[in-house]
């Protein structure tokens, strides 16, 4: 089988066939009406969330207490998004997505996938960490990224070593094929997880803090490469980070998280944002925004993290606030939205 022939999964560009279909779709889609077709568009309902959060709480139990780590947080993200958690250290983003991958279960809510219960990890959720030794020392860059293909026995080994052969390819490592961690850099090793990650042909990409660790070149660069691949394959993302700059850049879609436990504060849409951005007067303002509505303190008499406190730090003309768009979402879902 040729690279041009490996069918790439659930994110795939699609083929020379497919790409025919879809020309022929558009040919008889509203606006290119064939000849004796009904050309009124019928509004159709709104297509189903890849990945429901639903008023989930995580509670941790120690010796003298039980801790809430995050409290009824509600969200849904969509095919080929790019969903960004946002918060401070501590404020349980970090502890969400592992139960989004299926290694915590929830206290309190469910998490669906398709439609249906996350009980524990499987092969649709990889996770990307921040750790660099994530990476089974003894195997080579090309072995770490054909084991879990063979060890989850969805590939045969030939169909593991295309994907691999792509993949390390595509994050540019190819001639890195050979050799083993301790010879790459924190970056590289950060991409052969991402390339392992994506061999796998994943739902979802679940990534935590993956750039926290490296240096501030580096980190610009390994965004501007994850976009880059998101460009090409359209993946389902879920990302975590504490930095406002890194949330505004990656994700088209943003969930603020309040500090500790973490609630959910508002939802952003920052599609219009990327590394092209950086340093414009739109940007900064937004991130000021985002800032005091991480850090700020709720008007009197309104509990931390409670909607009535958001919703006053953020009415517009109190410090430079934005509106409040009323909620389009089903009830324990996010408390408001804001655009930015």
């Amino acid at each position: 089988m040729s690279e041009h022939t490996i069918r790439m999964g659930p994110f795939s560009p699609p083929l020379q066939s497919e790409r025919a279909a879809l020309q022929d779709d558009e040919a008889r889609a509203p606006g290119h009406p064939a000849a004796g077709v009904d050309a009124r568009v019928v509004p159709g309902p709104a297509p189903a969330a890849l990945l429901q959060v639903q008023g989930v709480s995580i509670d941790y139990r120690t010796r003298e207490r039980v801790v809430r780590a995050t409290h009824r947080v509600g969200f849904d993200v969509h095919a080929g998004d790019r969903f960004v958690l946002l918060g401070a250290s501590g404020c349980g983003k970090s502890t969400l997505l592992k139960s989004i991958a299926g290694f915590i279960a929830p206290s309190e809510g469910q998490i669906l996938l398709g439609g249906r219960a996350v009980t524990r990890p499987g092969p649709d959720r990889v996770v990307v960490f921040q750790e660099f030794d994530q990476l089974p020392p003894w195997k080579t860059v090309r072995d770490n990224v054909m084991f879990p293909l063979l060890a989850s026995r969805s590939v045969g080994r030939k169909e593991a070593a295309e994907r691999a052969a792509l993949y390390i390819d595509k994050v540019g490592l190819s001639k890195f094929a050979d050799v083993h961690p301790h010879q790459l850099s924190g970056g590289m090793k950060q991409r052969v997880a991402i390339a392992r990650a994506l061999a796998m042909q994943p739902q979802v990409l679940l990534m935590d803090e993956p750039f926290a660790a490296l240096d501030a070149l580096t980190r610009r660069r390994m965004q501007e490469e994850l976009l880059s691949l998101w460009d090409e394959f359209r993946f389902t993302l879920i990302f975590v980070t504490h930095s406002i700059e890194e949330a505004l850049v990656v994700g088209n879609r943003i969930a603020i998280l309040s500090p500790h436990p973490g609630r959910l504060r508002a939802e952003l849409n920052s599609h219009q944002f990327g590394l092209h951005s950086l340093g414009s007067a739109e940007f900064q303002a937004t991130a000021q925004r985002i800032h005091r509505l991480l850090f700020d303190e709720p008007a009197a008499g309104a509990v931390p993290g409670s909607v009535q406190a958001d919703a006053e730090a953020l009415a517009p003309g109190r410090r430079g606030g934005v509106a409040l768009i009323p909620p389009q979402r089903a009830v324990g879902s996010l408390p408001f939205q804001i655009s930015v």
